[in-house]
Parts: C-alpha cells; sequence; structure tokens
C-alpha cells in the first residue's frame, strides 16, 4: 500500500545549519523539496572528484577478473590521485590501442612495397634526384615523358604501383601515391613496442583493483557530501533563518517532532495539498513486494493519489506468465537458471525479491504445461496418449472463453476497488454501472467471436450499466450537467471496454504460437531423425535445441510485451493508474558503511 505522508517545514538557524542537516541526515525520513535550484563551489568540487572516482571506478570494473585485495580507505595516499591515476593509465592504453589500429593499417598498406626510407628520399631532391610513387595502368607503362625511369614495385590486377625516378622535378598525369611519414621497419617496431607497452599499462591496471573498494568507499562518502551540500544550497533563507521543506512517512511525525523539539528547530507538519509534488513510498508484505524488481525495472512508480496495485498485479501476471509460456518443460528451464543464478549471485544481491519473483513465475508456467499437457511442445505427448489434466484447457474454443472471462474479472477489479474507495458517495454507482458494462460486454465478445447464444439477461446488464453511468458519474443539481457527464463518459469509454475485454485473447494467442513452434521443430527433427544416420541424428538433436532455446529466449519477451501490457495499461486504465509518481528517497547517511 502507499503510505500516508506528511508536509514538513524546518527552521534552522544560520549559526546551526550544518549540524541540523547532519542530524537530520542521520534521521533519515525527509524527502527534500529544494527551494531553489542547488549551486555552489563547493557542489561543484565534490562533484568533480565524484566523476573522478566514478571513471576510475568504472575502468576498474572493467578489469575485474583479477584477484582484489580489499584495502581501507585509511591506506590512501590520497583516493583523488590513485583515482587520476587509474583513469591516466587507461587513457593512454586507449590512445596506443588507437594509434596501433592506425599502424597496422598503415603497415598493411606498405607492405607491399617494401622497406625504404622517405626521409632518405625527400633527403634527394636536394641533389635534384627526384622519386615519386605512382599507380599508371599497365596500357599506359609505354607512353611515359623521356627522362624518367621507371621501377615497377608490384601489379594490382591492370595496376602497375611503381617508383618513378628523374633528375629534376616532374610530373605524371597518374595517381600519385603520398609518401609514409616513416618507414614501413620503423611501422613494424613502433607496433611491437607498443604491443609491450599496452601490455605493462594492463598488467598497471591489474595492480590497482587492490583499490576498488577503497574508491567505492570514498564515492560514497562523496554521494553523501553531495546530497548534503544539494539540501544545504537548495535551502530557502530569511536573513538569519534557513528553511528546509520535504516530506516525511506519517508514521515519522511524532519522532520528527520529538526531535526538532531537542535540536531547537522550528517545525510545521501538515496533510499534502493536492497540488504538491509528493513522492511515493509503497509497503506491502513479502509475497507483495516480489513484484517491486519488475517495476522497478520498467520504472513504473504509482502517483501518491493513486492506488497501489501490487496485490492484483502479481497475482494476475503470475498467471499471465504461465498462460503465455504455456509449458511445463520452459517452466522447468526457467526454474533451474534461476537457482543457479540465486545460488551463485544470491550472496552479493542484498534484495533477492527477483529470484523469489521468477520462482514463482517458473512454477506457474509448470502448472500450466502440466494441466494442458505441454513439455517442450504438446503434439508428441497427445500421440503417446498423455492428455491433458484438465481436458477444457485442450479445447480452442474454452480457452478463448477463458482469456474473455479472466479479462472480465481483471476490469471488474478494477472497477470495483474504486467502487469501493468512493463508497458511500454515489459516483460509486457509476463504477458499479461499469462492471455491468464489462460481463455484457463479456457475453457480446463471446457472441461475436465465438458464436455462442447472447443471453436474454445480459441485455439488462448493459442497460443497467449505462444508466448507473448516465446518472452517477457527476452526480449534480442540475440534471441536464449529470445527463451530460454521463454521455461523454459513455462516448469515450464504451467501445473501449469491449477492445479491452477482447485484447485478453492475446493470452491465447501467443501462448498457442509457442506451442506450435515447438511441435513445428519437434515435427522437422523427427523427420530428419527418421533416416537414422549419424549425422542426421546430431542434426535432429540441433533443430529440437534451436527451436526450443528459440522458444525460451522469445518467451520472456512476449511477458512484457503483452503480460505487462494487459496490466499497466488496460488494467490500469480502468483503475485510473497513471504511473506518474516518483520514489520518496530521504535525505540521509546510508552511503556510509
Amino acid at each position: 500500500m502507499i503510505v500516508a505522508m506528511k508536509k514538513v517545514f524546518l527552521l534552522l538557524q544560520k549559526e546551526h545549519v550544518a549540524q541540523g542537516l547532519d542530524k537530520l541526515a542521520s534521521l533519515g525520513v525527509l524527502h527534500v523539496e529544494h527551494q531553489k535550484l542547488p549551486a555552489g563551489p563547493e557542489l561543484n568540487e565534490v562533484n568533480d572528484k565524484l566523476n573522478i572516482i566514478e571513471q576510475a571506478l568504472i575502468i576498474l570494473s572493467a578489469g575485474a577478473e583479477g584477484k582484489k585485495q580489499h584495502l581501507s580507505f585509511q591506506e590512501f595516499a590520497d583516493p583523488l590521485i590513485t583515482a587520476q591515476h587509474i583513469i591516466d593509465l587507461q587513457k593512454r592504453f586507449d590512445h596506443l590501442k588507437e594509434y596501433s589500429v592506425t599502424l597496422r593499417g598503415l603497415i598493411d598498406q606498405w607492405a607491399s612495397w617494401g622497406n625504404f626510407d622517405p626521409q632518405q628520399i625527400t633527403q634527394l631532391s636536394g641533389k635534384n634526384v627526384y622519386v615519386k610513387l605512382y599507380k599508371i595502368p599497365q596500357k599506359q607503362l609505354q607512353n611515359l615523358p623521356p627522362g624518367v625511369t621507371v621501377k615497377i614495385i608490384f601489379s594490382e590486377g591492370s595496376m602497375l604501383n611503381c617508383a618513378v625516378f628523374s633528375y629534376g622535378d616532374f610530373s605524371l598525369s597518374f595517381q600519385e601515391v603520398e609518401l609514409p611519414k616513416t618507414s614501413l621497419l620503423w611501422m613494424q617496431q613502433r607496433l611491437s613496442e607498443d604491443a609491450r607497452i599496452m601490455l605493462n599499462l594492463k598488467d598497471q591496471l591489474q595492480q590497482q583493483l587492490c583499490y576498488n573498494s577503497a574508491l567505492i568507499a570514498e564515492k560514497n562518502v562523496l554521494i553523501d557530501q553531495k546530497d548534503f551540500y544539494e539540501v544545504l544550497k537548495g535551502m530557502g533563507q530569511a536573513e538569519q533563518l534557513f528553511h528546509v521543506k520535504g516530506y516525511i512517512p506519517a508514521d515519522t511525525e511524532k519522532m520528527l517532532i520529538t526531535e526538532a523539539k531537542k535540536n531547537g528547530w522550528g517545525i510545521f507538519t501538515c496533510l499534502p495539498l493536492d497540488v504538491d509534488a509528493v513522492p511515493t513510498l509503497v509497503r506491502n508484505p513479502a509475497w507483495i513486494s516480489f513484484i517491486k524488481p519488475l517495476l522497478k525495472l520498467l520504472e513504473l512508480v504509482p502517483g501518491y493519489n493513486e492506488i497501489d496495485i501490487s496485490p492484483l498485479f502479481i497475482v494476475f501476471f503470475s498467471l499471465f506468465f504461465g498462460m503465455l509460456i504455456g509449458d511445463a518443460g520452459y517452466g522447468l528451464i526457467y526454474l533451474l537458471l534461476n537457482f543457479w543464478a540465486h545460488k551463485k549471485f544470491g550472496a552479493k544481491i542484498k534484495d533477492k525479491s527477483a529470484f523469489f519473483l521468477f520462482y514463482i513465475l517458473s512454477f506457474c508456467a509448470i502448472i500450466w504445461g502440466i494441466l494442458t499437457a505441454t513439455f517442450f511442445g504438446q503434439e508428441w505427448l497427445l500421440r503417446l496418449g498423455i492428455k491433458p489434466l484438465v481436458p477444457a484447457l485442450g479445447s480452442v474454443v474454452f480457452i478463448q472463453a477463458l482469456c474473455f472471462f479472466i479479462g472480465a474479472v481483471h476490469l471488474s477489479l478494477a472497477h470495483g476497488w474504486r467502487a469501493v474507495l468512493k463508497a458511500p458517495a454515489l459516483i460509486a454507482l457509476a463504477e458499479v454501472g461499469w462492471i455491468c458494462v464489462i460481463w455484457a460486454v463479456f457475453f457480446l465478445a463471446k457472441n461475436l467471436i465465438l458464436g455462442d447464444v447472447f443471453p436474454g439477461f445480459a441485455n439488462w446488464l448493459i442497460i443497467t450499466g449505462l444508466v448507473l453511468v448516465l446518472f452517477f458519474t457527476s452526480p449534480q443539481k442540475n440534471i441536464l450537467k449529470t445527463i451530460g457527464e454521463g454521455l461523454g463518459t459513455i462516448a469515450l469509454s464504451l467501445v473501449n471496454n469491449f477492445t479491452d475485454v477482447v485484447s485478453y485473447i492475446r493470452l491465447f494467442a501467443v501462448g498457442l504460437a509457442g506451442v506450435a513452434i515447438a511441435d513445428a521443430f519437434n515435427a522437422m527433427a523427427a523427420g530428419v531423425f527418421k533416416k537414422g544416420d549419424i549425422l542426421t541424428i546430431i542434426a535432429a538433436a540441433l533443430i529440437v535445441i534451436f527451436g526450443h532455446a528459440l522458444n525460451i529466449i522469445l518467451g520472456p519477451m512476449s511477458i512484457l510485451v503483452h503480460g505487462v501490457r494487459l496490466n499497466v495499461l488496460e488494467f490500469c486504465s480502468h483503475i485510473s493508474v497513471t504511473w506518474s509518481g516518483f520514489n520518496y528517497k530521504p535525505f540521509s547517511k546510508n552511503n556510509i558503511k
């Protein structure tokens, strides 16, 4: 659920500002809203230092395969000097690497010309002896002017690469090749020397890995300093008083008031206004919090005045995952991969919610695959006489109807939730009206798409629903305005209700496509396997592996496209969640260990 917040104003005397902010950071409850744009030399200096440390850490992370010695910060002479040294080493390495690419290109270009010293050729011109390099078509070789001597170095098809000699300066009408700045031998030696230096630089960078932990500690200190100066420079000021504005969880109000009295701060708290930019803090039980990694990945944060849909999100997302993957074999693969990742990386990750979320999702895919008799495809199991545990799930018509039913239930829960929040106000009846419309639309979808009979009571559902929406969307004293608001809402939303319910058929279509792909590759492999020789058996195995690997890779993509969409777009449009919020980030010292 979204935690209730209080707006807070704190007053601090000028001489106690630094001490007060330090104490406020140690409390770690105030989400600060700057009164002006933070700026100043202290903040610029911290940002510059932080930039240097972060660059060094990025460089070290790229070479983190070496063994690290975890040194404490106190063992630094100066962390900035160390970080700058790492950056300089990397810059020199990158420069040499880039120059080596240029050298290799020049060596390839001049290898066929052989080794010569361009400076000696230039010096010959001082003695009135000129040597120039030309590309001359073979047919034109006999048409050279008198007084020049030609030496063919090598040919490229009908084009001859030549050295042309003459007493006195000359110019030919052919393509002249500009002399290199250095000899081929010098280029080769320089490339070899640079390779040796690059290896040495790489070794030096590896040796700097021992400072990784200490640099991280310094980075965290600088982040806290940056936060401190941003709050300090963003405070409002009136003569000798500074004031800071922010938001706190309502359950920390008494604690902050007590601290304010203890430290001599002026404090005023009140409820946020509708126009306030209030941060969102979500607290849920552990089983609901498993959805947090997905919401974080998608950068979805509900607005403060919106609804936290996490409980329904994790339930329906798990169901959608099971239906869209729809294969117990794939679910087992996901489960094993997740178990391996949990064992390998779990100790390094503080928040393990993502692992537990994937355990849940993998089990959902396994359960749906067992119910539908789908294990790396379905057709081969049916040939063996293994039928779905729930026979109805083997019917295409039933699955489509089930998708419409899931959609109607999902969207009805959205309007039901809104009705509960609006009750006992009369506008809650409009949400009840939309629930009636959704179920009428459910029967209409079955009629139009599946050919089922449209039941008579569904007519009363849609009539009742439209009447409730018409008169209770915006009940006012003026009946004409009430009806006008209702008609506008119906005009905008009626068709959307139908398309939203029908859109849940994607659960059937995408799931069926995955099974079809698996069956197709199994059939291809079986056809090849029948030939019986070693090569065809290997080919059949490769076809099976490739086909199912394709499904395993594409499966999570379909979840993000379809499973997330049904929750984030269709459901949220009905429950009026726009994900317009931003996370509660209290001013704290959490970076200092």
